[in-house]
C-alpha cells in the first residue's frame, strides 16, 4: 500500500530531553487525534532519531493537497488548545513542508525511516523524479526495505498562522523529500551511503548538500483509530 492520499505534511523538530516526555504524552493523546479528526488527514506517524539524540519526523498522510488550506485545519492552526500553546515553543529547528506526492510505492509504515532532504538542479526534475521513482518502486520489494516515497514541498499562499507565530513564525521548508522504509536499520544505512549518497543523488540531477536522517517509529494513527 502506497502513501494514503495524494498529499503529505512532513516536519522535523528537536525536543529538548527535559520536554521530552511530556511531548510525545501530549503528542500521543491530544494532538495526534486532533489532528486526525480533521477531514483529508488519514495518518499520522512519528518517529524519533536513532541515534538517541533529540529529533523527531512526523508525516501527515492527507487526501488531497487542499486539505493544507481547507476551513478545518486552517481553524485548528489558528486557535490551538492550552496545551498545544504550552508545547508549541518547544518544538526548536523546526521544518515542516507542505507537499504533493510525487511517488509512492510499498508501505507507508515501518520500523525505520530514513528521510533525505534536498533539491532538484536546474533542468534536471524530470530526470531526478523519474530516477527516485525507479529507486522507491526497487525499495519496496527488496530484502530490509519496504518502501520509497517522493514529496515535492508546495507552500499554500495564507497568513502565517497562530501556531507559527507561537513558534517565532513561518516555518522553513525542504523542497523535495524522500523517505525510504524499511524493517532493517542496517538496510536503509546502506541505501544512505550508496543509493541516497550526495554523489548519487548529484549524478541523478540533484543539487549538492543532502540532508539525512534515521528515525524508529514511535506511534501512529489513522483516522478510524480516533473517530
Amino acid at each position: 500500500m502506497a502513501l494514503l492520499g495524494k498529499a503529505a505534511l512532513a516536519m522535523w523538530w528537536d525536543i529538548a530531553p527535559a520536554h521530552r516526555a511530556e511531548f510525545e504524552d501530549w503528542h500521543t493523546h491530544e494532538h495526534f487525534p486532533e489532528r486526525m479528526g480533521i477531514p483529508g488527514f488519514h495518518r499520522g506517524a512519528r518517529w524519533s532519531a536513532v541515534d538517541g539524540g533529540e529529533g523527531f519526523f512526523v508525516l501527515y498522510e492527507l487526501a488531497a493537497y487542499e486539505t493544507l488550506v481547507s476551513d478545518a485545519y486552517l481553524a485548528r492552526l489558528n486557535a490551538p488548545s492550552p496545551w498545544s500553546t504550552q508545547m508549541m515553543p518547544h518544538h526548536r529547528h523546526m521544518v515542516r513542508s507542505q507537499c504533493r506526492v510525487l511517488e509512492s510505492r510499498g508501505g507507508a509504515l515501518s520500523r525505520h525511516a530514513l528521510t533525505v532532504r534536498f533539491s532538484p538542479a536546474d533542468g534536471a526534475a524530470q530526470r531526478l523524479r523519474a530516477h527516485l521513482g525507479a529507486l522507491a518502486g526497487s525499495l519496496s520489494s527488496r530484502p530490509g526495505t519496504t518502501a520509497g516515497h517522493l514529496l515535492q514541498n508546495q507552500t499554500p499562499t495564507i497568513a502565517t498562522t497562530t501556531e507559527q507565530k507561537i513558534r517565532g513564525g513561518p516555518d522553513p521548508a525542504a523542497d523535495w523529500v524522500f523517505i525510504a522504509c524499511g524493517y532493517d536499520r542496517s538496510a536503509l544505512d546502506v541505501v544512505a551511503g550508496t543509493e541516497l549518497s550526495d554523489a548519487a543523488l548529484v549524478a541523478a540531477g540533484a543539487q549538492a548538500g543532502a540532508l539525512r536522517g534515521l528515525y524508529g517509529l514511535s506511534h501512529s494513527n489513522t483516522a478510524h483509530d480516533v473517530g
